[in-house]
């Protein structure tokens, strides 16, 4: 054990067998380190080192070395063995997750203990691990796997980390936000939904309302400042679309989601409220659109019994339909809020720009009675015209089909809504600016396109709009430019539907404020692309076994 300057815990340093070669290994309290190397590696092959954050360590658990490698030659002249397992997070492709595991042994048994209580002492001083969760799992979506995939995949591994679970096999819609009203949910470090965007959908309304209930705070009220839920929701993909999960880890894999939750991981999310005539109506966090994603939805739900291959049937029909719809979109746009929509800054694991945004709620409690009273003073802006789609976005949207996703370089925690107005335009347009959220170029460059980054928006179709609009000092302060498109060949119909997170939302008159950082999932983010072997050299460590 060396003893360091300045008063810090000393690291551990021995020489124990990994395989059948002695190794080097370290323990760092700071930062929080284990590493291994091979002093001597064989010939024609780099040793390397080989090292795992403290926070990327599942458990250690103490080990029996079996029958056949303690009478081998080795350990007869050396005496019984003695040796412990570090489980730990290990990084594959594509920001897949996988848990790996590496044992050590020597023959002093104080020394094989005083690894298993330094690491163990180490895991100790990860407060953001969860101990209790409540898990709701969605029997019914996707393939109906959701039960399946809890009990081998994930299940397993809550069980390796100690972690105790509550579950709660949901029977009908709204059965896991119905019950955590009720519940006492204080009582978790956090909730965890198996199944798809739908599933989590449910549990997100349930939390949130919870909070706000138990906090006093009137939902209804499109300007009340939300309290944020501090308890975090984990995602394990299981539907037949995951795009907040692909969005949020970068891959919609079981076993890395249920990795994520166990190490404690915690990414920021925004969330956008919808009201129409002071009345909540959603909540969302990834998509919300109208015209043609809304049509896809509407049709889509009429043909469940085709499974998931009716999004394309949905989307091939909608498609050929072409059509457009006719409103009027106000929004504030997001001044104090860094980057912009088509920087290419796309968020990361440690965004600057979400760091950056992260004062906001508290500003934003702060500033509630002077936003209350003078928002007939911010500098509002309208566009008028025929849209074959309006999406506003707090995410990407990415997901397997489309890598990109709607909006690039949208942030998951910047307190900005990324609106997207794709004017009424010929089926060939229209089909280039769909086919470019599946390539490398810009899906926004495109005279009939328009995207800004805006904090709240409101859009009133025109059916409704003498009679339901209602907005202060029409043309005077809010009401800034007035833009109309040009004619195309195509149907007008009265009104579209909301596609609200993949569900359906039938008001075509509404008002969205996002909410920044309003609650917590279980990620980290999406990682940059990295090799794994570059990192922990875990591949030539097999080898040397």
């Amino acid at each position: 054990m060396e003893q360091p300057a300045g008063g810090r815990r000393p690291r551990l340093v021995s020489s124990l067998a990994f395989g059948q070669r002695a190794w080097e290994v370290t323990l760092e309290w700071e930062p929080g380190l284990l590493s291994w190397r091979d002093p001597q590696p064989p010939r024609g092959r780099d040793g390397g080192n080989y090292f795992v954050p403290a926070s990327e360590i599942i458990v250690v658990e103490e080990t029996e070395i079996d029958e056949k490698q303690c009478s081998s030659g080795k350990w007869q002249k050396m005496g019984k063995p003695h040796a412990f397992t570090v489980y730990y997070m290990k990084r594959a492709q594509k920001h897949r997750w996988r848990c790996s595991e590496v044992t050590f042994s020597c023959v002093d048994e104080q020394l094989c203990n005083q690894w298993i209580q330094a690491l163990k002492e180490l895991l100790e001083l990860q407060k953001s691990r969860p101990k209790q969760l409540l898990v709701y799992i969605n029997p019914y979506g996707g393939k109906r796997q959701g039960k399946r995939i809890y009990e081998q995949k994930v299940a397993p591994l809550f069980s390796l980390a100690s972690i105790s679970t509550d579950v709660i096999i949901t029977e009908h819609a709204n059965h896991a936000k119905d019950n955590l009203l009720e519940v006492n949910i204080y009582k978790y470090d956090g909730i965890v939904c198996v199944g798809g965007d739908g599933m989590f959908s449910e549990v997100m309304h349930g939390l949130i309302g919870r909070i706000q209930k138990d906090s006093g705070i009137d939902q209804n009220n499109p300007k009340a400042p939300l309290v944020q839920c501090n308890i975090r929701i984990g995602i394990i993909p299981a539907g037949s679309t995951d795009c907040i999960c692909y969005a949020t880890v970068g891959v919609t894999d079981p076993v890395t989601s249920a990795l994520h939750i166990i190490v404690g991981d915690s990414q920021p999310l925004d969330v956008s409220s919808i009201h129409h005539n002071n009345t909540f109506l959603k909540y969302f966090v990834s998509l919300l659109g109208y015209g043609f994603y809304g049509d896809i939805l509407k049709d889509s739900e009429k043909k469940r019994w085709m499974g998931t291959i009716r999004y394309d049937f949905s989307g091939f029909k909608t498609f050929l339909s072409h059509h457009y719809y006719e409103g009027t979109v106000s929004f504030l746009p997001a001044k104090q809020t860094l980057g912009s929509p088509r920087d290419k800054k796309k968020c990361r694991t440690g965004c600057y720009i979400c760091r950056q945004s992260k004062q906001q709620p508290e500003e934003q409690q702060k500033n509630y009675g002077l936003e209350h009273n003078d928002e007939g003073g911010e500098d509002w802006k309208v566009i008028k015209g025929k849209f074959l789609a309006i999406n506003a976005v707090n995410m990407s949207c990415a997901c397997p089909r489309s890598p990109k996703g709607l909006s690039p370089a949208a942030h998951l925690a910047d307190g900005s809504i990324d609106l997207i107005l794709v004017r009424k335009c010929s089926r060939f347009n229209f089909l280039r600016y769909l086919v470019r959220h599946t390539n490398q170029d810009d899906q926004f460059d495109f005279t009939f396109v328009e995207v800004y980054r805006v904090k709240k928006f409101q859009f009133t179709s025109k059916h409704l709009e003498d009679s339901v609009i209602d907005v202060k000092d029409v043309g005077k302060k809010r009401f800034g430019q007035f833009c109309r498109d040009h004619p195309a060949c195509c149907c007008n119909l009265s009104n579209s539907i909301w596609n609200c997170d993949g569900e359906t939302l039938d008001s075509s008159t509404i008002e969205v404020r996002v909410h920044c950082q309003l609650m917590k999932l279980f990620a980290r983010g999406i990682e940059e692309n990295s090799n794994d072997e570059a990192i922990y050299n875990q591949s030539t460590a097999e080898q040397l076994l």
